[in-house]
């Protein structure tokens, strides 16, 4: 089971460290890999279990353009 962690604040004070730890804290439902973006506004993480999955599988992705990036399970 994968695990995904996420902030938002309109105010732009997001700790740059904070999603790490927050990753950290479910590393036991994604011990394979982790990502993590983060812009003025939102911070995304997850963490990755690869039991039958893609090799090529890392989050989070990004749209053509890069204006659109998501995490997901599924």
């Amino acid at each position: 089971m994968c695990g995904i962690v996420g902030v938002f604040s309109l105010k732009g004070d997001i700790d740059s460290g904070l999603i790490e730890k927050m990753s950290d804290a479910i590393f036991r439902r994604g011990p394979d890999d982790s990502g993590f973006y983060q812009d003025d506004n939102v911070s995304l993480g997850m963490r990755r279990l690869s039991i039958v999955d893609l090799e090529n599988g890392q989050q989070p992705v990004f749209n053509e353009d890069n204006t659109v990036v998501a995490v997901f399970n599924g």
